[in-house]
């Protein structure tokens, strides 16, 4: 049986030590810096081996894993004058990653074949000659969550000042469901428990996530609740090994007994029927009279309705939605109702769909049902994955800010804000593929991989005349959908900049970042470099950029605007990181229109049984589209040109191991995959991201606008 985590982990920390020195390593991991991968927590003024509780020693892979994009030596500027584009995309993701770090800026002309070498100061000035020479709405910004509050919050106000809300992150690809589905019901879009509440909780639901992979550090959480007697119950559609037995590294004891137990149940139902998965156990709870009741009267609006809905589901259709049985739901449903304190913890297996919102509204009711929100231990938490998406929305890099916000902001600077409605994400790809985006600019990310359909996502950045990216390595958004012009500008990275940063956690809880690390001198900061653009974009007049170089001056302007983050004017000499004020739902007190929790009802998601349902992950050796090696060890997978196939589906396909494989869908066709037997739910399968993008419609949740990378319909063929 293949277990998570253990020696596996501990080899692959070894390998990467080895690889960017046992000195560079142990430096960058206890620097007083926030952890560059998830968002659970870590690092900050506590360095790096510890939570943001301060309990505890953590050693976690992916910490580990984050520091191998930065320790690395510059690319040599005389290979972008002796490989051209075209050459360098015929390079995979990892290989581009591989070549090193950007040391100086590039620059390609339109109708360049090759990138040159540029100053900063000629990047800066080119990039906003050509967004003068743009219409501001015909212009959209983009950010990933690996970089910090100060630039993402100065680098959105550039934009509306310039004069467009097309202003949009990466969560628009991952967790903007969750958003949308919490601020509805209960006016909030975060977490509503901090760290320490998981070590009250006697029962957590993991809902389409898998932590042993991407939270390392939140399984030992999980394997600690399982000792102290709580249940854990995953709910995924493939068995993943880590998800049932995980090796800590930083646990002893762990260690010694060869791994330890982390769910206690686990469900796996088809892709796409977690909505009828907990349907069916609101049905039995509110059948049987297991609801609380009190907390519904006082606290709650909508139950009526919801009530009357569920009951009138029969089980044949939620057995069929959801791929369980009665029983299976049942006593999961009765595990729920004698739990004094329960956890909702999810991922992208919930949002990831056209019902994304959804999911995550059908989740709020289950923790409703029985009075699991506003108290001690209980309560909900998405599993975010980079370390400072949370953060970025925070900022305001959102296509709207909120109106008091936006009030506050224009009071602030004595000026107006544009008031016109911004663009999501897929919305500025869909107008780039129009030839209506004539300029983007890119702080981080690699927006190219993140889009479904990569056909397309190549085609629409190809039309946007002028493009931007400010990154620390090379990725594929920079050798595919190049043409126009293109600045590629490189920057420090969080350990390495020269004024400390702040970063959040999924916990809302802000965190100071020292920098400090010295890699390579000519590197500028991120927000030294949108200082610099602002001072040239933006008349003095109207915002002197120039005093936005010194962090403190963000800081203290974001305290004064944005609610909750009074503290962060002080954190610099206090040292002392904050839970945003506001966040945490001690007390049922919830920021609705009607100050109440509401209960939201929703239509099953129809299932097409001619197909196979195809979702798409990420491997053990992954932190987004960053791979970091090809083999995939906690799923026994060597190579990533594979589809894990329930053995059955299989049998029905006639296919045997290893046999090569063509999938398609009406995007696109995924060619020359070996199929791999994996316990996953009949009637589903799964192949990595981002290489299985071709294969995802751009077909979005109608109200987070999400694409639906999770559950695709596809045909598969068997290839001579």
């Amino acid at each position: 049986m293949i277990v998570g985590g253990g020696f596996k982990a501990i080899s692959s920390v070894i390998r990467y030590a080895i690889t960017i020195g046992p000195i560079n390593l142990i430096r960058a991991a206890y620097s007083k810096n926030a952890c560059k991968a998830c968002a659970f927590g870590t690092g900050g003024q506590r360095r790096g081996f510890r939570n943001e509780t301060g309990k505890g020693f953590e050693l976690c892979n992916k910490n580990i894993q984050a520091q191998l994009s930065d320790i690395r030596p510059a690319i040599a500027s005389t290979l972008f004058l002796e490989k051209s584009i075209e050459e360098l995309s015929k390079l995979k993701g990892k290989e581009l990653e591989d070549l090193g770090r950007l040391a100086t800026p590039l620059y390609k002309r339109a109708g360049d074949s090759h990138y040159s070498p540029i100053s900063y100061d000629e990047a800066i000035a080119i990039t906003a000659e050509r967004l003068q020479q743009t219409t501001p709405d015909q212009s959209f910004f983009y950010a990933s969550g690996r970089s910090s509050n100060e630039a993402a919050f100065t680098l959105q106000l550039m934009a509306r000042l310039y004069g467009t809300n097309n202003i949009n992150n990466c969560s628009y690809y991952c967790h903007q469901a969750s958003g949308v589905g919490l601020g509805e019901t209960i006016g909030t879009s975060t977490a509503t428990v901090e760290y320490d509440d998981l070590e009250k909780a006697d029962l957590i639901f993991v809902f389409g996530a898998n932590p042993a992979s991407n939270h390392p550090r939140f399984v030992k959480c999980l394997i600690a609740a399982r000792r102290r007697g709580a249940n854990v119950v995953v709910v995924n559609p493939a068995k993943e090994a880590g998800m049932v037995k995980f090796a800590s590294p930083s646990d002893l004891r762990s260690m010694l007994s060869g791994g330890s137990d982390v769910a206690s149940h686990y469900l796996q139902p088809h892709l796409g029927g977690d909505l009828a998965l907990m349907q069916g156990i609101a049905k039995v709870l509110i059948e049987d009279e297991l609801v609380d009741q009190d907390f519904i009267n006082e606290f709650t609006s909508g139950y009526s309705m919801f009530k009357s809905g569920i009951l009138e589901l029969d089980w044949p259709t939620l057995e069929g939605s959801s791929g369980l049985t009665q029983s299976q739901i049942r006593e999961v449903a009765e595990l729920y109702a004698k739990s004094k304190n329960t956890i909702f913890t999810w991922s992208m297996g919930l949002t990831h769909h056209t019902h994304g919102v959804g999911n995550i509204e059908t989740l709020v009711a289950l923790s409703g049902l029985r009075g699991m929100i506003g108290k001690p231990g209980a309560g909900l938490l998405p599993l975010r994955g980079h370390s400072n998406i949370q953060g970025t929305g925070s900022m305001g890099f959102t296509p709207a800010l909120k109106s008091g916000v936006l009030e506050r902001v224009e009071n602030e600077l004595g000026d107006t804000l544009p008031k016109q409605k911004g663009l999501d994400t897929m919305a500025c790809m869909n107008a780039s593929d129009r030839g209506e985006m004539q300029a983007a600019v890119m702080l981080g990310g690699n927006l190219l991989a993140s889009n479904p359909d990569t056909h397309f996502a190549s085609q629409a950045l190809t039309k946007v005349a002028f493009k931007c990216y400010i990154n620390t390595t090379m990725n594929m958004s920079h050798v595919h959908g190049v043409d126009g012009e293109v600045i590629i500008l490189p920057v420090r990275a969080r350990d390495e900049e020269e004024q400390s940063t702040t970063q959040e956690s999924m916990f809302n809880y802000v965190r100071l970042s020292d920098g400090g690390i010295q890699r390579f001198a000519q590197l500028r900061s991120e927000i030294s470099l949108i200082c610099s653009l602002g001072e040239t974009l933006i008349p003095k007049s109207r915002l002197d950029f120039s005093m936005f170089k010194q962090h403190q001056r963000i800081r203290e302007f974001v305290a004064k605007v944005i609610p909750g983050f009074d503290s962060l004017a002080s954190i610099e000499a206090s040292a002392e990181e904050f839970h945003i004020g506001g966040r945490i739902h001690h007390k049922p007190t919830f920021a609705t229109k009607d100050g109440k929790l509401g209960f939201r009802l929703h239509a099953l998601p129809a299932r097409n049984n001619e197909y196979l349902t195809l979702t798409t992950v990420r491997s053990e050796g992954q932190f987004n589209s960053i791979i970091y090696h090809e083999y995939d060890k906690y799923r026994g997978q060597t190579k990533r040109d594979v589809l894990m196939m329930n053995k059955h589906d299989m049998q029905k396909y006639g296919f045997k191991l290893d046999d090569r494989v063509s999938i398609s869908t009406s995007t696109g066709r995924l060619d020359n995959l070996r199929v791999k037997a994996f316990d996953i739910r009949e009637g589903n399968a799964m192949t990595y991201y981002p290489e299985a993008n071709v294969l995802v419609p751009k077909k979005t949740d109608a109200r987070s606008f999400t694409p639906a990378f999770k559950s695709v319909d596809v045909s598969i063929k068997k290839m001579n």
